[in-house]
């Protein structure tokens, strides 16, 4: 089965992804970018759902920064999430290695489909 890590300070946004994925993959969570590195190297997803703007040390982008960087995790497919939908954001996000980019409110079913399509 397929792994996921979903890494976002909001509890509403990691349940409901987790409920939506949960039946088709091994979930992992994460509340903020210490935690999210730690369970990468844990658990080695598949694929992390990453919001950018978390507390702590280490937000979205520092975290997205350090998979690219370790070559054990480089691989590791990204997909950003942010209630930041600015052009510069996005691209952002992209300058930094992600694989995709959800701007919330989001359907979860965006997450799915496009997880789907990349871990075939």
């Amino acid at each position: 089965m397929k792994k996921i890590l979903i890494a976002d300070d909001h509890p509403d946004i990691r349940r409901l992804l987790s409920i939506t994925l949960g039946g088709e993959y091994q979930i992992f969570e994460a509340s903020d970018g210490v935690s999210a590195l730690q369970a990468l190297r844990e658990h080695r997803p598949d694929a992390l759902v990453l919001d950018i703007m978390m507390p702590g040390a280490l937000d979205g982008l520092q975290v997205l920064d350090r998979v690219k960087a370790d070559p054990d995790l480089k691989s590791t497919l990204v997909a950003m999430v942010t209630a930041r939908g600015q052009a510069a954001d996005y691209r952002a996000g992209q300058e930094h290695g992600a694989d995709a980019y959800f701007i919330k409110p989001f359907s979860p079913l965006q997450v799915v489909n496009w997880l789907r399509e990349k871990l075939k």
